[in-house]
């Protein structure tokens, strides 16, 4: 009997019985709020008067009207350089410790995107929330005794004078709880790898040591994992590798292009859930089945605002235009495409993270990643994004 694995479900199950949802509109006038208090005294802050938003009847307003819209140039230009250089205070409390190298989908060099102590928590909330979520879905209590195989990038981050830099799944894996490393796999040595080929190769020769139940990384990595562990092995498909693996819980880009294939490399159908996990924070989680929807975090130190993603608000390289209306949370519409603004612990501020979302459900707050806002085509009004693009190629795999 899975005692061990009983109990844990049974905790999971007691909390989301006692975990009430947050009142979505209180809870993020609350993170602007904390988050205006908490950066008043950066350069940033003085700089915007965050005193002054602080004190107005509406704080959000406010807060759209006296701040503009960032995209990462010109947020690092002005501010996030002067942190790179030694600085401090600049747009959050003292200096961050990481830097999360991306270069998005779209970008042609590595961005660096701070990443503080209160984003990292942060992150860790988000996956609390996730593990929390699994109470509804109809897993045995034998699953919570079994390993996460996490797979990202690289552990072993590069120092950079006073602060390390690496990709946010690396910089994730190398904060996870002490709690947690006994279920966490491939475990720090391997993970630590820095060659890609390297890594996996060590992944293959011991994945019999490890009893797997779930999958968590991006479908193009996890793929190239997997076939590799099943050709090490000389065998048919991955459960006669790892027969308990029940969950994979797919990020970073949409997972149905990859549907099909993947489900190739399995013996029998697992329950796949999505994550939003970027590089500027953890922001939504697959909390219930038979959705592909994912609900936004909204109580944990990110502040969401949202514009039409209408051609005349857009630029040709994918910023905002000057007078681009934003939409607050509780006047969102469904089934409309948005781009998509955060404000963050990480002291990021009206930030255009690129991609385009709509909401599917606006009563529980779920959304679908649509695209990103420099890969949407606008040919003599026929509008196309990425979304529909992904579209058109699943119901291409699936004919031929």
């Amino acid at each position: 009997m899975a005692i061990r694995g009983s109990l844990i479900k049974s905790l999971i199950d007691l909390r989301g019985t006692i975990v009430s949802e947050p009142d979505a509109v209180k809870a993020q006038r609350e993170v602007l709020k904390n988050l205006l208090e908490k950066a008043k005294d950066t350069a940033f802050g003085k700089f915007y008067k965050f005193n002054e938003i602080l004190k107005a009847e509406n704080i959000e307003s406010a807060f759209a009207k006296d701040v503009p819209y960032f995209d990462y140039n010109i947020l690092n230009e002005r501010w996030w350089s002067q942190i790179q250089e030694g600085a401090e205070d600049i747009t959050w409390p003292g200096k961050p410790h990481y830097f999360a190298l991306s270069s998005g989908t779209t970008g042609k060099s590595s961005k660096k995107i701070p990443v503080t102590k209160e984003m990292i928590e942060s992150i860790r909330n988000a996956g609390i929330k996730q593990v929390g979520a699994l109470s509804n879905f109809d897993l045995e209590p034998e699953f919570f005794e079994k390993e996460i195989m996490m797979l990202g990038s690289s552990t072993d981050l590069h120092h950079e004078g006073d602060h390390e830099e690496g990709e946010i799944s690396g910089i994730s894996a190398s904060n996870i709880p002490y709690w947690f490393r006994s279920y966490y796999k491939p475990g720090e040595e391997i993970a630590q790898i820095e060659d890609w080929d390297e890594r996996v190769a060590r992944i293959a020769e011991n994945a019999k040591n490890w009893d797997i139940g779930a999958l968590s990384g991006i479908p193009s990595w996890m793929e190239l994992m997997l076939k590799k562990v099943i050709e090490y092995h000389n065998v048919k498909h991955i459960h006669e590798v790892w027969p308990n693996l029940q969950v994979y819980a797919s990020g970073g880009v949409a997972f149905e292009p990859y549907e099909k294939s993947f489900n190739a490399l399995l013996g029998k159908p697992v329950t796949v859930i999505d994550t939003y996990l970027a590089s500027e924070g953890f922001l939504a989680i697959q909390d219930r089945p038979d959705t592909h929807s994912m609900k936004l975090i909204l109580d944990n130190g990110i502040y969401f605002e949202f514009v039409p993603f209408e051609p005349e608000y857009i630029n040709q390289d994918g910023s905002l235009t000057e007078d681009a209306p934003v939409v607050p949370l509780s006047d969102v519409e469904e089934e409309k495409d948005y781009v998509l603004l955060i404000s963050t612990v990480s002291g990021t501020w009206r930030y255009i993270i690129g991609d385009t979302i709509k909401f599917t459900n606006k009563e529980k707050h779920e959304i679908r990643i649509t695209g990103r806002t420099k890969f949407f085509l606008n040919v003599v009004g026929s509008q196309l994004s990425v979304n529909k693009m992904n579209d058109a190629v699943q119901e291409l795999e699936e004919k031929f």
